[in-house]
């Protein structure tokens, strides 16, 4: 049986939430939605997880996080910063955000050394996404993505960003990352490469950042860093080395097929602070109680 690791990405500060959402309880006994995502992938038959997280939040995860999870499956903790930039530009020595989901994948190299699976810190992905992505990858070296449904993707409090899927032939043949907003049956996507506006049905599979891949995607991010670097070396006070744009260039040039699986699974995130009631609510509805016996998830999760 292979081996499978769950790769989280927590090393975002929130700045639209206000703080570090990762550990914003939303469970009824004070779960966070990171460890509904461990329990989820272990059932699914992960057995290691890998913590990307800014050295600073260190002591706050082992203490919260890890204190519950570590004695119920494999757990790793990585940084993510500058160590391994390219070391042939200058880096602004103010700057606090880390360069992105692409780098941050890259700062778990010696760690990871299976097939495994990327996740945000911050959202909800249900059973059946880590299932799915499970199957795939205990049988496939191709890569995959799970795909929700966009209209179930939306937040009520204001726009989000969205990596719309473009599918041919059941794999994935482009991500546009959009600024989405609901227009009664359809979802108005305005490209942020600054292309043409675009309406999609309700239906249209996104990327909520849950990919499937392999080791290999190592030596392509460190590659594509360098260009990435040289071409923004002019704007390293905000550029972002983001993996969507690490697999689209794959993609174009068919170094990779990317497998869209669609899944019934419930995405839940907290974008904005007000989001976090409707959250609540919803995975109040998944656990399992005397008066709501159909839940998936125990009362206490870890017990």
């Amino acid at each position: 049986m292979r081996d499978l690791t769950l790769v989280i990405l927590a090393a975002g500060m929130g700045s639209r939430f206000g703080g570090l959402k990762q550990v914003e309880p939303m469970g009824p006994n004070g779960e966070f939605i990171i460890d509904y995502s461990i329990y989820d992938a272990k059932k699914a038959g992960f057995n290691k997880v890998v913590f990307i997280i800014r050295e600073e939040n260190y002591d706050i995860f082992r203490e919260t996080i890890g204190s519950r999870v570590e004695q119920h499956i494999k757990v790793e903790y990585v940084f993510q910063n500058n160590d391994n930039l390219p070391s042939n530009f200058n880096y602004p020595k103010d700057r606090t955000k880390p360069y992105g989901t692409g780098h941050a994948i890259l700062c778990a190299k010696e760690k990871v050394h299976e097939n495994f699976v990327i996740i945000s810190a911050d959202d909800f992905f249900g059973y059946d996404a880590f299932e799915k992505a499970s199957d795939y990858l205990k049988n496939n070296d191709d890569f995959c993505v799970i795909g929700y449904k966009i209209g179930e993707t939306l937040s009520e409090t204001g726009s989000v960003k969205r990596g719309v899927c473009m599918v041919k032939d059941g794999y994935l043949d482009a991500v546009i990352e959009s600024k989405v907003t609901r227009n009664g049956d359809l979802v108005h996507c305005e490209p942020l490469d600054g292309r043409d506006s675009y309406d999609v049905n309700l239906d249209q599979p996104v990327s909520m950042l849950m990919f499937g891949l392999t080791p290999m995607i190592f030596e392509e991010l460190e590659e594509q860093m360098t260009i990435f670097f040289e071409k923004n070396k002019d704007d390293m006070d905000t550029c972002e080395f983001l993996l969507p744009d690490v697999l689209d260039e794959m993609i174009k040039n068919e170094k990779v097929k990317i497998k869209v699986l669609p899944t019934s699974a419930k995405w839940l995130g907290v974008t904005y602070k007000d989001d976090t009631s409707k959250v609540k609510e919803e995975i109040k509805k998944l656990v399992k109680t005397t008066d709501n016996p159909d839940g998936i998830y125990p009362e206490h999760l870890w017990n």
